[in-house]
């Protein structure tokens, strides 16, 4: 018996999609800066992926989300701005949500981040400083309005995000 589960795709638990309050982290109470993301979900040709599911974690007992993506592509959280936590060697790692994609033609999630554009700690975040500094803009949101942050998410192709081995 081999000792790993398998990865699996969203499978039978799509239906929690239908619930929209999954996409409103501060439903549990989350204290601090109230803020909304949003973003696209882009296929490897360019076209918006209207049937794919993001999830979002941030360090917070109440810090995970989902949601699904519309007719246009876009998904759209409600949560806290989170806060620099401690990551590995207990460097201190940016302002960031971990993010995972699940979609068609994906037997494999895609894990990635949402870091905030702006954030002084961007520049000695040590995952971040893994990515090559052409690529590093894939990860990081930028404002769209007050309490407002976007970042789209391209799957393949040209604008390609950075995604990470887990």
């Amino acid at each position: 018996m081999h000792p790993t589960t398998s990865s699996q795709t969203i499978g039978p638990f799509w239906h929690l999609l239908e619930d929209t309050d999954w996409a409103d982290l501060t439903r549990f109470g989350m204290e601090g800066e109230v803020i909304t993301i949003t973003g696209h979900v882009y296929d490897g040709a360019g076209k918006p992926m209207t049937d794919a599911c993001v999830e979002i974690w941030q360090s917070s007992p109440a810090g995970f989300g989902r949601a699904a993506t519309d007719g246009q592509g876009r998904f759209t959280f409600k949560t806290v701005k989170p806060e620099p936590v401690p990551g590995p060697g207990n460097a201190l790692q940016a302002p960031h949500l971990a993010v995972t994609i699940f979609a068609r033609g994906l037997l494999i999630h895609l894990a990635t981040r949402f870091y905030f554009e702006g954030a002084a700690e961007n520049e000695n975040d040590p995952i971040l400083g893994l990515v090559e500094p052409a690529r590093r803009g894939t990860l990081i949101a930028r404002a769209a309005g007050p309490g407002v942050w976007e970042l789209d998410f391209h799957l393949q192709g040209e604008n390609e995000t950075v995604f990470f081995e887990v």
